[in-house]
């Protein structure tokens, strides 16, 4: 069965200089998929992400994402993704409705469809009764959460998440992968970075960047089993001991 490719690069580089950020990275990412792209801090994970949504401009290779060119469709692109910042990405002087209706309106919804978006998603997180406080005071776990549903807003083709479980108390990391199954589920691509090497497990396939190269791409069963491993963690731990950058 021929599976539809949303996101497919070859070769894509990004250079700073004589620094190679991210070298000749080659994959491709299917519908529905929850892809891990994982590696350690100064691997090139956000640059290469950068240019997958198409606000850094890659030094040479080539990369498709929902079908559009990374070098002359990037507002097409941007259309048809959902991208969740490391950093908290929602206005926290703004309400809940009013940044829903903020995001629905950049997006490209009409009125009306931010209406029923907004109603629907505030009645799923049960935040009827919070809806009219600012996004300031919510705790950071129902930030994320509020974050990812509103990057998902447009019913994008992919959704492309920065460590979105960076600080969060474990039962809300959980809560948080049951809302990105529900969207892998409804065919959403999901493209994940994270350095927490027990959400890797969660991933259908999961590459692990080092150095600004990926040194592994398979399920994570398989690369277990490749490197002998008992764990995500063992397998990252093995390829990212000779690494040169970092923290």
């Amino acid at each position: 069965m021929n599976r539809e490719v949303v996101i497919k690069t070859d070769k894509l580089t990004k250079k700073f200089g004589d620094f190679i950020a991210a070298s000749e990275i080659t994959f491709e990412v299917f519908k529905g998929e929850i892809f891990g792209f994982l590696g350690a801090n100064g691997a090139g994970k956000t640059t290469a992400m950068k240019m997958l949504i198409g606000i850094s401009k890659p030094s040479y290779g080539k990369a498709q994402i929902a079908g559009f060119d990374v070098y002359k469709q990037t507002e097409q692109i941007k259309k048809n993704i959902g991208y969740m910042s490391q950093k908290f990405s929602l206005y926290e002087d703004l309400t809940i409705k009013e940044n829903i209706n903020l995001f629905g309106g950049i997006y490209g919804l009409s009125g009306k469809q931010i209406e029923t978006k907004s109603n629907e998603l505030i009645i799923k997180l049960n935040l009827y009764k919070e809806a009219d406080k600012l996004v300031g005071s919510l705790p950071l776990g129902w930030k994320q959460k509020l974050a990812f549903s509103i990057a998902i807003l447009h019913e994008p083709k992919i959704v492309f998440l920065d460590e979105p479980t960076g600080g969060v108390d474990p039962i809300t990391r959980r809560q948080f992968w049951d809302m990105i199954y529900e969207a892998a589920h409804n065919g959403i691509t999901v493209f994940v970075t994270t350095h927490y090497m027990d959400e890797a497990e969660y991933c259908d396939r999961v590459s692990i960047m080092v150095d600004g190269v990926i040194k592994a791409l398979d399920s994570p069963a398989e690369l277990k089993k490749q490197f002998n491993a008992i764990s995500m963690d063992d397998v990252f731990l093995r390829l990212a001991r000779g690494a040169q950058r970092g923290d």
